[in-house]
């Protein structure tokens, strides 16, 4: 028997799962309804899944009408791909529908929202699966298995550097996400997936969070304190299209003109403002030290605004020490082709992992090769949440809310930490429970 699923909030984010149900799925799942606060971005999605799938329309909903589509469509579990300052909402309402939920990460953005999550799960029993990607990306599962398989012993300190790019960095900040109400910050919206692998990876939850974050890069004023004028509140349209490196044109791609410019009649929302306008209040510079209830000590590093982009990780243990490094893109440069930027943001292009064995030689771990987006985890975490029957899996990759809550409460910490200057308990934020209490999903 088919489960029958509905995806409220359809930003371009919702198109993997979109094709995931119709496509490789279809034989145990059935796509029954789109909700969302704009008709058009369902009109896009319905215009596409006929090209495509030569299938739907697919019922659409207003917002308002939530509870009305589950009903009405018999849905059994809601996936929830809205603005992350509203994912509770939607979670709390489905699970007190009596639906089952599978939610974008973050979970949520703070501590109250959070607990009205937890709150849910336990008044109506309902399940909730988080999706992290990366945890089904080879190079972070082979990471994984050899923390787990204990080549490095004991884990005692983790390096986690991140750099975003200008062409997928300098994206935070031309959408909702440069509002911190909305995102909880790049701490919250994207080391969520950082903060994940490290907990996974090393068994432990964080226990104490001190960070530095400013924005130093985009924003006006830090435009106007190099000389530059950035005068301009959007993009499209204003002339500078070609000019502006940092420049978006929703009107030069299908799918950013259905999604975005032509739906902005209906909510307002504008996709692509200046990276540098008045708008951002989310930091780009990020130095964040932690302490694990395992003793672990974290030190990790964010930048929105480097020449390339991807990850270096070390991992150091009682009998060696791990080194990753994920490199996967270089930023927009003047003249260069689609196929040349393409060709230089491949996934597992310069992926390297490197373990050394204290008092032994030193070797290069052969990696499996990446299939996909986000470094070859998003068809495996489809396979994972979309089949009817989920085997055994030793590496633990089913993320439970538990899970969700403790990727963001490191961010949430690390925001009120920024906000204080001081360094932050998690449990005086959420308390989660003990790491071996948790059961898997």
């Amino acid at each position: 028997m088919s489960k029958r699923y509905a995806i409220v909030g359809t930003s371009g984010r919702s198109v993997s799962y979109i094709d995931a149900i119709l496509d490789r799925h279809a034989a145990h799942a059935e796509l029954v309804g789109f909700c969302d606060i704009n008709q058009s971005r369902m009109d896009w999605h319905n215009a596409r899944v006929k090209e495509r799938h030569d299938a739907g329309p697919i019922p659409t909903y207003a917002a308002s009408d939530f509870e009305k589509m589950l009903d009405e469509q018999r849905v059994d579990t809601a996936i929830v791909i809205t603005t992350d300052s509203v994912h509770h909402e939607y979670i709390v309402r489905a699970m007190d529908a009596g639906r089952d939920v599978i939610c974008e990460k973050p979970m949520t953005i703070d501590a109250p929202k959070a607990r009205e999550i937890f709150e849910a799960i336990e008044r109506t029993g309902r399940e909730l699966r988080v999706t992290f990607n990366y945890r089904y990306a080879p190079i972070c599962t082979q990471v994984r298995e050899m923390i787990k398989g204990r080549a490095i012993g004991q884990p005692l300190a983790v390096q986690f550097q991140w750099m975003l790019n200008t062409a997928h960095g300098a994206d935070y900040f031309r959408r909702w996400h440069a509002t911190k109400a909305n995102s909880g910050g790049l701490l919250v919206h994207k080391a969520t997936h950082h903060f994940d692998l490290v907990n996974w990876w090393i068994d432990s939850y964080p226990e104490l969070v001190y960070c530095l974050g400013d924005l130093k890069f985009y924003g006006k004023a830090n435009a106007e304190a190099r000389g530059e004028r950035y005068d301009y509140e959007r993009y499209t349209g204003s002339g500078h299209e070609e000019t502006d490196p940092f420049a978006l044109d929703l009107a030069s791609e299908d799918g950013l003109k259905g999604l975005y410019l032509d739906a902005e009649q209906h909510d307002g929302y504008i996709r692509d403002r200046n990276v540098f306008g008045d708008h951002v209040d989310i930091e780009d510079t990020i130095a964040l030290t932690a302490r694990y209830r395992s003793g672990v000590v974290l030190s990790y590093c964010l930048l929105a605004y480097c020449p390339w982009e991807g990850m270096k990780v070390a991992v150091t243990g009682t009998k060696g020490r791990i080194e990753v490094s994920d490199l996967h893109g270089g930023h927009i440069i003047a003249g260069q082709s689609d196929e040349e930027l393409a060709a230089e943001q491949g996934e597992g292009a310069n992926q390297e992992v490197k373990v050394y064995p204290m008092f032994k030689p030193a070797y290069t771990v052969d990696l499996v090769a990446p299939e996909g987006g986000h470094g070859g985890g998003d068809n495996l975490l489809m396979d994972d949440i979309l089949s009817p029957e989920r085997g055994p899996d030793p590496l633990g990759r089913a993320a439970s809310h538990v899970d969700g809550a403790a990727s963001i409460l490191m961010g949430i910490a690390a925001n009120e930490s920024i906000r204080t200057g001081q360094p932050i308990l998690t449990d005086s934020l959420l308390k989660l429970p003990a790491k071996d209490a948790v059961g898997a999903v």
